[in-house]
């Protein structure tokens, strides 16, 4: 059976299959997908170590595939230098950046609307603009409270496949992945992080949640962006495609 209909029980998945195996699994829902959807499947790549995981093993399993970056205005300036290294091996990943005026300090005092704006709307530009119908995510459901009811296969905007291949990971596989290919990795890594966003809402901890650092001190403090919990085909003016 293909992989992209099954029902695995995935908690049960995430302790059961060795590295290796769930390798395997990644790269098989790549195939799967690429099969079906050709160059309208496209990896969506944070820069985060999951993301360059998935973009590396995507890369392993059809070098044409392409990808798109979101970058706002508060990235850290190591982040930005690692995008553009990582863009200069990759020119098939193109970059999207919301550079509309906003309010001083709106990560502060609204934060969703800060990442509406920064984040999902250029997700929603490049979902459209590179005629998507499957985007690929580093999404993993051990990495914190709000990404435990995720699917490997899912269709929350109709029309629009999401595709998890990650999902089963723990950190440290990730980091066994990267570690064993070689993989470069954004450089904060070495300085504490587990979890990276924009500079003024990502912060180091000692807590075992991977994502406690994000949005600390707002009510996002731990939680998402909006672009897994948003509607994403629609075009920028919020219309239907």
């Amino acid at each position: 059976m293909s992989l992209l209909s099954n029902k695995d029980d995935l908690k049960e998945l995430v302790e059961k299959l060795n590295f290796k195996e769930k390798v395997e699994r990644s790269k098989e829902l790549l195939r799967e997908s690429y099969a079906k959807y050709g160059d309208f499947l496209v990896v969506a790549n944070s820069l985060g170590k999951d993301s360059v995981a998935v973009w590396d093993l995507a890369k392993r399993v059809n070098p044409k595939i392409r990808g798109f970056i979101v970058t706002t205005r508060y990235k850290p300036p190591q982040t930005v230098r690692f995008m553009n290294d990582v863009v200069s091996r990759y020119p098939e990943l193109k970059v999207y950046k919301n550079d509309d005026p906003i309010g001083e300090r709106l990560y502060e005092n609204e934060p969703d609307k800060c990442c509406d704006i920064l984040k999902v709307i250029p997700v929603k530009q490049a979902i459209q603009e590179m005629h998507v119908k499957c985007w690929v995510t580093g999404l993993r459901c051990t990495e914190g409270r709000t990404r435990t009811d995720f699917k490997e296969v899912e269709e929350r905007d109709k029309g629009l496949i999401k595709l998890n291949p990650i999902l089963i990971w723990k950190e440290r596989e990730v980091w066994q992945y990267l570690a064993l290919y070689q993989v470069p990795v954004n450089p904060l890594y070495a300085e504490g992080y587990r979890s990276l966003g924009c500079a003024p809402c990502t912060k180091i901890t000692n807590d075992d949640n991977e994502r406690a650092g994000r949005w600390i001190g707002t009510s996002k403090c731990g939680g998402e962006c909006g672009i897994h919990t948003r509607p994403l085909k629609t075009n920028v003016a919020g219309d239907g495609i």
